[in-house]
């Protein structure tokens, strides 16, 4: 089985340079035949299975990091302009996930990268990362029941000084999400501009809040987002400091590379677009190439059966 995969993933490398949007490669099929290195086929069971992967190999991807604040029914723009601009309905949250679903797209999370980064499994076709700031309410009453009917995986920033709080997620509900598929990560404790921060306040605002929830959850958390997007050089050396691995920011883009992963960009989702706007924000996907798996069965050596009279 080493010996084809092997053989799988040599036929699969490519050029690691940033990929394009382009028709997915050819079928790679491996005919039984590569098996004869392994000994004959007779009293062998085998079973071949296809799926489209986004091979290993590049040190930059290109996905969209959506980022979502909000999922209710927006306030009025003169009362809670802010607010407004934060929110997205419910209904036009269903629509998009239904959207991706039945387009193809597939929710990863950030441990999900760390592992395609670090060779141990390839990511799915048009990958995507759903993120959700700040840890709303709603984030448990209304996204995450809409996450999980389309089985997707998210990503929710948690500021740890206001959970418990009216209008904000439970200790129970983070530890829920945390078990289903919710990558929780952390956004600091208070919600400040670190940018405008001291050295002091930076580490105790992004220290405090991953040693929380790490107590938690009971495992590490390794991802961070910027309060409002701001940070600098100071912020971000906080960030390696007390091992945070990736942190993402509001900038707008889709093109991730490992070695810049303390300022990866994200897709703003404001709610008022159309679907087709929504669509178009996604950027091009990356290629995927066909997996084909052979699964060789050896039957169990029955031990020789005694001889009559032995």
């Amino acid at each position: 089985m080493a010996v084809v995969l092997a053989c799988c993933y040599v036929l699969m490398a490519g050029d690691s340079a940033l990929p394009v949007p382009v028709k997915p490669a050819a079928p790679l099929i491996l005919p039984p035949q590569i098996l004869v290195s392994q000994g004959p086929l007779e009293g062998r069971e085998y079973s071949v299975s296809r799926r489209w992967i986004i091979p290993f190999g590049a040190r930059t991807v290109e996905l969209p990091i959506l980022m979502y604040h909000y999922v209710r029914t927006p306030p009025s723009p003169f009362a809670d302009y802010l607010g407004f601009r934060l929110s997205v309905g419910p209904d036009v949250f269903e629509a998009q996930m239904s959207w991706l679903g039945a387009n193809g797209y597939h929710p990863v999370t950030f441990n999900d990268l760390r592992s395609y980064f670090a060779g141990e499994q390839p990511l799915p076709p048009k990958p995507l990362v759903i993120t959700l700031d700040d840890g709303y309410a709603d984030l448990y009453t209304t996204a995450y029941p809409i996450l999980k009917a389309h089985a997707f995986k998210a990503v929710a920033y948690i500021v740890t000084g206001f959970v418990g709080w009216p209008q904000y997620v439970s200790k129970d509900q983070i530890l829920e999400m945390d078990r289903n598929g919710i990558e929780i990560a952390s956004h600091t404790v208070s919600h400040p501009n670190l940018a405008r921060s001291s050295i002091g306040s930076i580490t105790r605002e992004v220290g405090a809040s991953k040693q929380w929830l790490e107590a938690l959850l009971g495992h590490p958390v390794l991802d961070f987002a910027y309060p409002s997007g701001q940070y600098n050089s100071q912020v971000v050396e906080a960030l390696k400091s007390v091992g945070y691995d990736t942190a993402v920011t509001e900038v707008p883009s889709t093109i991730h590379p490992w070695d810049d992963r303390y300022r990866w960009t994200r897709v703003r989702v404001g709610g008022g677009e159309s679907l087709s706007d929504f669509a178009s924000s996604l950027g091009p996907s990356m290629q995927p190439v066909l997996l084909t798996e052979i699964h060789v069965i050896t039957p169990p050596v029955q031990p020789p059966r005694d001889r009559p009279g032995s």
